[in-house]
């Protein structure tokens, strides 16, 4: 992972796709988010999304697991160089999710990330603060997630 110096307004990186079967749809569903468009494909066509749909809890979690997984392929690539990593602190939280277009069975969605600020903390100065839009986008180009997540990023050089 980077320090807070190495961030710039911005960046932006892709950080995978996934395709939502009906399976996984059900499967997530069925432990998290019980509902009927979610879990039956019938139920989903009689609903307003038109098809069997996944939750968006399950796109958002998809969405964290390829950000931690591609956050651990640059940890690797930077220690095969001998490059100093820092580990991202806690999430104070995030703003500002949206489901913006259901997104069905059958559907790959892209996820990316953009750096939308960066702040020093002023309560913790070995510490700064990025927040970072990410998003899902289809395989017809149409945005169907959003979320603006916050994190503590590790000065090189405390303030």
């Amino acid at each position: 992972m980077f320090f807070f110096e190495d961030f710039a307004l911005g960046q932006r990186r892709e950080i995978g796709s996934f395709t939502f079967t009906a399976e996984t749809i059900k499967i997530f569903a069925a432990q998290y988010d019980p509902q009927r468009f979610h879990l039956d494909e019938e139920e989903g066509r009689k609903s307003l999304f038109g098809g069997l749909a996944a939750s968006g809890w399950h796109v958002g979690s998809v969405c964290m697991k390829l950000l931690v997984a591609d956050g651990q392929r640059q940890t690797r690539e930077a220690l095969a160089r001998g490059e100093e990593v820092a580990t991202l602190g806690p999430s104070p939280g995030f703003r500002e999710l949206r489901w913006i277009k259901p997104v069905l069975a059958g559907d790959t969605i892209s996820f990316a990330s953009e750096l939308a600020s960066l702040r020093s903390s002023e309560s913790r100065p070995a510490w700064g603060i990025i927040e970072a839009r990410n998003t899902g986008t289809n395989q017809r180009g149409e945005l169907v997630f959003s979320i603006i997540a916050i994190a503590f990023v590790p000065r090189r050089k405390p303030a």
